[in-house]
């Protein structure tokens, strides 16, 4: 199992506008509508220079959970059976989802300090 990137950082907010403006201006990113299931007044990706949707915002209108803002980091890996069996050794909680419309299999599990890791594997 490997790590290949950083894939998003998901950000609650309570102020879409006010979150989306900021990374605009400071990072230069640039906001647009998440997937068409998402309403866009609720959901705002920003996405860098080379296309990829780095930093997802969501309209979150309660106090923030455990940690903070940040709902969850989602990483882009391969060896998705490598990474269940070290999971299942470990005996740690998990999920796996799959979109088969996407080609993508997702891993959630939480690190030591209660944040949710969303680990993507495409194509596997």
């Amino acid at each position: 199992m490997r790590v290949n990137a950083l894939d998003h950082v998901n950000i609650r907010t309570r102020d879409m506008a006010g979150s989306a403006r900021f990374y605009e201006e400071l990072f230069g990113l640039k906001a647009r509508n998440g997937p068409a299931s998402l309403p866009p007044e609720r959901v705002q990706w920003l996405y860098d220079y080379n296309e990829r949707p780095i930093i997802h915002l969501n309209r979150y209108d309660c106090e923030p959970g455990p940690t903070g803002s940040i709902h969850h980091i989602a990483l882009s890996c391969s060896g998705k059976n490598e990474m269940l069996k070290r999971l299942k050794l470990a005996n740690r909680e998990f999920s796996l989802s799959e979109i088969p419309a996407a080609g993508l299999s997702q891993i959630f599990t939480r690190d030591p300090n209660g944040i949710l890791l969303e680990l993507n594997f495409l194509g596997e």
